[in-house]
């Protein structure tokens, strides 16, 4: 298995045709999807013809891929998944992270524990000058992960939601750390 990068208590390796199950049952549980698409279930025909391919693809400014599986790394036990990926494929500048942990790993500190790995990662390894984050309004342990990783409040703004879900009403927020804001705060 390769490594991407380890923290203290995760593993973050590239995810495989293998992982299929793992993210079926990830996308499966309603309280993991309820800021996503209002708590239904990914279909597995989903998640092997749209997830799993969007999660192997490989970026070119990084030589690598954008999104990562979590396992603790004490059992290998599938927690999810951290993204960190470049916005433009020939640029590294501008990244979105993301997290999506099963909701046992809940309240355990795994989304920042890896999303402040990645980060650091991408500003001394990776060329990255500004990570950015956006979740509903509503969303608050989310918006509390971003705040723990180190990004800021930028702006609230609304999406264009395909389909309404409850709390889409108040809106989206954005949150963003540059590599300057980071390098004062080390």
């Amino acid at each position: 298995m390769h490594v991407f990068l380890e923290t203290e208590r995760l593993v973050l390796r590239p995810f495989t045709e293998a992982d299929a199950d793992h993210l079926f049952a990830l996308d499966s549980d309603p309280d993991v999807m309820r800021f996503l698409n209002g708590g239904k279930p990914t279909s597995r025909e989903t998640v092997q013809a749209q997830i799993l391919p969007r999660l192997l693809h490989d970026h070119p400014c990084f030589g690598t891929r954008g999104y990562w599986a979590a396992e603790e790394k004490a059992t290998g036990t599938f927690v999810g998944w951290f993204e960190f990926r470049p916005l433009d494929d020939h640029s590294p500048a501008v990244v979105e992270l993301g997290y999506r942990l099963n909701k046992a790993a809940w309240g355990k500190g795994y989304a920042p524990e890896g999303a402040r790995a990645l980060i650091h990662k991408g500003f001394t390894d990776l060329g990255v000058e500004r990570v950015t984050a956006d979740t509903m309004a509503v969303n608050t342990r989310s918006r509390r992960v971003m705040e723990k990783a180190g990004l800021s409040f930028l702006r609230n703004f609304t999406g264009d939601w395909p389909e309404a879900i409850e709390g889409s009403e108040h809106g989206e927020v954005e949150y963003e750390l540059t590599r300057a804001a980071w390098e004062q705060r080390r």
